[in-house]
């Protein structure tokens, strides 16, 4: 099961199942659900350094050992995401070793190397933040702009996810640039790593009833799946616990074991101490609006309301995913496909119940075929739809009636509904430089606007008092920002 037992401590569970690629037996009931798992030890707590969770890996004929990749044992040994990273950090290298430079990415950052420069290599790291639905406050774009500057490349970088990213870090600024991010309500906590990233939304700030409830649903499904362990906190702002109020729906939600999806007595209840077996990517939107591309998520949610607008449930979508690896034929993109629907309070339950889905049976040997997706594929949709209903406790309903998709760019000049309007920019792939990054924060600044991060890598200006228009209009045609 997900947790850890009583009755469960110090079984050995050896079985062998069937795994795409790997010839074996499927599990004869022994394990619940489905669950792939080869054998393992469950230890007497999720801190026990003996605990192994949620392992799908291929056994080898006449083979007891439990195969994993390496960045599973990386996981494992970390101390919920802490350690060596936190002793990689004090050193005076310019780098941090290969198991740190794997759990940093959980925190927000990648290692690289700066490749125009020859002989010895130059360490520097990217920075990449968590901005639920795109939205990005006064305050933490203006910090961001002078981080570019001060400690990056002095260049912004829009992403598809609705983030921004941060070039040319040295290690030694990290725990600045960080400390900086996250005292300005801002967040790199999973914007990296095997668990889930940003959660997308349409990112125009319409006042319409069906777009504020779809994001206020990313950002709760953001909430109920942001690690938990404290591991970011102790790291980067020496344990200072500087958190947002979570919506009570998602502390209950979190908290529910009542299907067998917590790890009991966990700093990481949802994740435990292997978190997921990949990225994992959850989209939301409404109908019509394809600006999120749906269909490439792990989990697409589609808000259903009725004729008045009053948001009724949501459709969900679940495999997607574009990624493959390079001249291996095995792996493949794939387009999401309909689950079911669920009334508007059950929504956080049935994600919840994907991702556990996900985290006990998505495979940990091979990070070619760990996305949820391969999953799908090797099970079918309705054997994956019988094993979610387990942990969601219920069926799912039929799925509802959409109309046509559309994309939606969400540029030029639009009414936003309550009086105020949002123009929304194209920016060259997502590259803020230069004199437009120069224009883009003097108009920010005078007009103490808040913005907003497309899926396309552009940019809207939210909140613009309708007198405000011409000489914006007049500063980002000077700056060849026309729309």
């Amino acid at each position: 099961m997900a947790a850890s037992t009583p009755e469960a401590i110090g079984t050995v569970v050896d079985l062998k199942i069937r795994i795409p690629g790997f010839q074996g037996l499927r599990s004869s009931g022994l394990v619940p659900f489905g669950r792939a798992v080869g054998t393992f030890l469950i230890g007497r707590s999720a801190r026990s350094s003996s605990f192994i969770s949620a392992v799908s890996t291929p056994i080898k004929p006449d083979s007891t050992e439990v195969k994993r990749s390496k960045v599973e044992l990386f996981k494992e040994q970390s101390n919920f995401l802490r350690f060596p990273l936190n002793e990689e950090l004090l050193s005076e290298a310019p780098n941090i070793n290969e198991a740190a430079t794997q759990l940093i990415k959980f925190h927000g950052s990648y290692q690289q190397t700066n490749r125009d420069e020859r002989g010895a290599k130059s360490y520097q790291f990217m920075l990449r933040t968590k901005n639920p639905c795109g939205k990005v406050t006064n305050k933490l774009y203006l910090v961001m702009d002078d981080l570019a500057d001060e400690f990056g490349i002095g260049t912004l970088r829009l992403t598809t996810r609705q983030t921004f990213q941060l070039h040319g870090i040295l290690k030694k600024n990290l725990q600045t640039v960080m400390a900086t991010i996250i005292k300005n309500m801002g967040s790199t906590l999973g914007a990296c790593g095997d668990l889930n990233r940003n959660v997308l939304a349409p990112a125009a700030p319409y006042a319409k009833k069906e777009y504020v409830f779809a994001q206020e649903t990313a950002e709760n499904i953001a909430a109920l799946l942001t690690p938990q362990s404290g591991a970011y906190y102790d790291l980067w702002v020496n344990g200072e616990k500087i958190l947002s109020a979570e919506a009570p729906e998602v502390v209950k939600v979190r908290k529910d074991n009542s299907h067998g999806t917590n790890f009991i007595d966990s700093p990481e209840p949802i994740y435990g101490t292997q978190f997921l077996p990949r990225k994992f990517k959850i989209a939301v939107t409404v109908p019509t609006d394809n600006s999120v591309d749906i269909l490439t998520n792990d989990i697409g949610v589609v808000l259903v309301s009725a004729d008045d607008g009053e948001p009724q449930g949501f459709n969900i979508y679940v495999g997607g995913g574009m990624g493959r690896t390079h001249r291996v034929e095995t792996t493949f993109p794939r387009l999401g496909e309909p689950l079911g629907y669920v009334p508007k309070e059950d929504i956080l339950y049935a994600i919840k119940a994907i991702v556990v889905t996900q985290r006990e049976n998505g495979r940990r040997d091979d990070r070619k075929y760990s996305r949820m997706k391969y999953l799908i594929s090797a099970w079918g949709i309705e054997k994956f739809r019988s094993v979610v209903e387990q942990y969601y406790g219920k069926k799912f309903e039929a799925f509802r009636e959409l109309p046509e998709w559309e994309f939606k760019s969400h540029l030029g000049w639009h009414e936003q509904g309550d009086g105020a309007m949002f123009c929304g920019l194209h920016i060259d792939s997502g590259r803020i430089a230069g004199k437009m990054k120069e224009t883009l924060r003097e108009i920010i600044e005078k007009y103490n606007l808040n913005v907003r991060i497309t899926p396309n890598q552009n940019l809207i200006l939210c909140d613009i008092r309708r007198s405000w228009r011409h000489p914006i209009t007049t500063a980002l045609a000077q700056a060849g920002l026309l729309v």
